[in-house]
């Protein structure tokens, strides 16, 4: 194997390895004092602009599908009571944070990675240093704590506009009672289903803002090399959080034992 091979087969997981010490990095300027308050609520604001109202939208297909295809598989086993109960698992566990993440992703982290990319061809992230100013700790870290806090909020709304989303297209497509949808909530959904889509929407938001912020600090070509940074951010977040999501789903289900009707 030639060396050309060999450091394009190794590129991975140098960048792997790297992207982890940076997170690492981040996990420990969030200690450092000043916290920088002003930014953080600059760019909670900003992520929750680009992305509430796409993230609502998105919200009430997803709850109508998860509807529809439960809705018409427990009917062939006689089991309509249940369909509001299954409907709920489904957005709750799995549609909210995924469909948040994948926004905040889209969406934020993209903003995130042009502007980091930006900042680094302009050579800003060089004069803070020179400054005594660490990047990571005025820049990232803001971004990064916007990002969790955001995808927790948007995780809700996702899971209250997705199963409003799925009690109506029950009721009025599938001939369901609205009485029998909402009773249903409880037998089989339970409190640790919430807080395990709470956690989800957490870590993908971390995430999301730590990828987009390592790629956009990496750029470099000019400005050719910060659309592709914002491009290999998406990407490369998007492949994680399919991977934490399983990883996730196979811990809840080893902790919490189901809920039996």
């Amino acid at each position: 194997m030639s060396s050309a091979t060999a450091d394009r087969v190794l590129a991975p997981i140098g960048t792997a390895g790297k992207l982890f010490a940076f997170g690492l990095d981040v996990g420990r300027s969030l200690f450092k004092r000043p916290f920088q308050t002003r930014e953080f609520l600059q760019q909670a604001w900003f992520i929750a602009s680009v992305t509430i109202v796409p993230t609502a939208l998105v919200a009430i297909p997803f709850g109508a599908v998860i509807a529809l295809q439960v809705g018409g598989l427990i009917k062939q086993f006689g089991a309509q009571s249940f369909t509001g109960s299954a409907s709920v698992l489904a957005v709750v566990r799995e549609a909210g944070p995924i469909a948040t993440s994948l926004l905040i992703a889209g969406a934020g982290g993209s903003a995130i990675a042009a502007d980091m990319g930006a900042r680094k061809i302009r050579e800003e992230l060089d004069a803070m240093m020179v400054l005594g100013i660490d990047p990571i700790q005025r820049l990232v870290v803001p971004r990064v704590l916007a990002c969790m806090l955001v995808a927790v909020f948007l995780n809700g709304l996702v899971s209250v506009v997705g199963v409003m989303g799925g009690y109506f297209f029950n009721v009025v497509l599938q001939d369901g009672t609205p009485g029998a949808y909402l009773a249903s909530f409880t037998a089989l959904a339970q409190l640790p289903d919430l807080y395990q889509g709470m956690a989800k929407a957490l870590v993908f938001g971390l995430i999301a803002g730590i990828v987009a912020a390592y790629k956009g600090m990496n750029a470099a070509g000019g400005p050719k090399g910060v659309g592709d940074a914002v491009n290999e951010s998406v990407v490369i977040t998007f492949m994680l959080l399919f991977v934490v999501n399983f990883v996730m789903s196979a811990i809840y289900f080893q902790l919490v034992p189901p809920k039996t009707g």
